[in-house]
């Protein structure tokens, strides 16, 4: 999984939405979630001098096929990043599908 900045994050992320159009059956997803900047677990008995990060982190991932891409966002950042993030998905939503309706049968 390659560690991106924002910006780049956001490039690539386009590139990854192109890839199923050019041809091929893959799917892009993506994932995000609260992050606190730790690459390893805490100890069960943690030392008395530990201190969790005081910042907020958002950690978003993306994968297409085999290729694997995030970046961490910083709360400085979120109104920014998500702006260029909702602008991406908007353009790139251009395929999916409404659900079929069930028809109701009269008498049940």
């Amino acid at each position: 999984m390659t560690l991106l900045e924002n910006d780049k994050f956001l490039t690539e992320l386009t590139t990854l939405f192109q890839k199923p159009k050019l041809g091929g059956s893959q799917s892009v997803s993506i994932t995000m979630k609260a992050y606190n900047g730790q690459t390893k677990p805490t100890p069960k008995n943690p030392p008395k001098d530990y201190k969790p990060p005081s910042e907020r982190l958002c950690l978003f991932r993306a994968k297409c096929g085999s290729k694997k891409i995030s970046t961490v966002v910083q709360a400085k950042e979120v109104n920014k990043f998500q702006s260029a993030y909702v602008a991406i998905l908007r353009s790139n939503m251009e395929n999916l599908k409404k659900r079929e309706k069930k028809k109701k049968v009269a008498g049940q």
